[in-house]
């Protein structure tokens, strides 16, 4: 897949939200992530308002905070972030954007992004938010069908794929939902195997393998796992599609995604614009508009799979 562009044309709808561009005061911004730390979003933000002329320390501050996956930590970190005076919510996933949608209805929260956001409840739809939600769509739950593809063209023998996926995040279900749809269409079979976190990943993997799967994706709420899951895949050699190109970069196979530096601008271009007094209603949800598939050859090679060329010209990046 080549990079190519998506756009999307939306129109506004109306809620009550203040309009935070009268404040002399540094705005407050909170960053509730689903995952851990280390984390690629929260330096993105900085760098990219900054260069909208939002600096951290004059114009904004920002606070920081880790769920690590844990829907109850999300939902204490999103009240303790309302309590704290934040003035717009940038939250990283479906389970966090829920946890920042129970604490406030009011403070404008911004997806950065998270998938199938219609299907979720997250907006009432992507031209019209319908509250005091907007931001940006991975189009992740859309890509199911492309990564069991280039799985399939990769393994031509392949007939079933196991998915880890999350009991946690509301985004499984249209997740499975996509994937279960192409996989029917393409002949193949698929195994979810489910897990509430790392606790359970041990298991999942041992019945993947247990029902004959050939290849695993990876669900993205689980990127920030990827050093427990890289060992797994290694022990049970099963080729993986993974979510972002991160995961690739730390020994993963392959990943289809939308382009990770797009998305975090969009998200710092929007809350830019709630800064400047516009209303989450106002802004439809916007769609990727760069997409990026990266293969590892290295990882190939220790699975001692050989990538078609057909791949490989497809591939916007291919780390020997």
């Amino acid at each position: 897949m080549k990079r190519r562009q998506l756009a999307g044309f939306l129109v506004a709808d109306l809620v009550p939200a203040a309009s935070l561009a009268q404040s002399a005061a540094p705005r407050r911004i909170g960053v509730l992530i689903d995952g851990s730390a280390p984390h690629l979003l929260p330096g993105a933000l900085q760098r990219d308002l900054a260069a909208l002329g939002f600096t951290e320390g004059r114009e904004v501050v920002f606070d920081v905070r880790y769920a690590d996956g844990k829907r109850d930590l999300a939902n204490q970190l999103a009240a303790e972030l309302v309590r704290g005076g934040a003035d717009i919510i940038v939250a990283h996933f479906t389970p966090a954007v829920r946890a920042a949608m129970e604490a406030t209805r009011t403070i404008p929260i911004i997806m950065a992004p998270a998938g199938a956001p219609v299907e979720t409840g997250l907006v009432k739809s992507l031209s019209k938010p319908g509250g005091n939600v907007t931001g940006v769509t991975n189009m992740a739950a859309e890509l199911g069908g492309r990564r069991l593809q280039l799985l399939k063209d990769m393994l031509p023998a392949l007939d079933c794929v196991a998915v880890l996926a999350s009991t946690q995040d509301p985004f499984t279900k249209p997740f499975l939902s996509y994937m279960q749809d192409a996989a029917k269409g393409g002949g193949l079979r698929l195994e979810p195997a489910m897990a509430e976190g790392p606790a359970d990943f041990e298991r999942a993997f041992a019945a993947m393998v247990a029902a004959g799967a050939g290849a695993v994706v990876i669900q993205g709420v689980f990127n920030t796992q990827r050093a427990r899951i890289l060992e797994l895949v290694g022990r049970h050699r099963l080729p993986t599609m993974w979510f972002d190109r991160q995961a690739v970069l730390a020994g993963g196979l392959v990943s289809l995604s939308a382009n990770t530096a797009d998305i975090h601008k969009r998200a710092a271009s929007m809350t830019a614009k709630v800064l400047k007094g516009a209303r989450p209603a106002d802004l439809p949800v916007e769609q990727p508009s760069i997409f990026e598939l990266v293969v590892n050859l290295k990882a190939a090679r220790s699975m001692q799979l050989s990538v078609p060329q057909a791949v490989l010209t497809q591939a916007d990046e291919i780390l020997e």
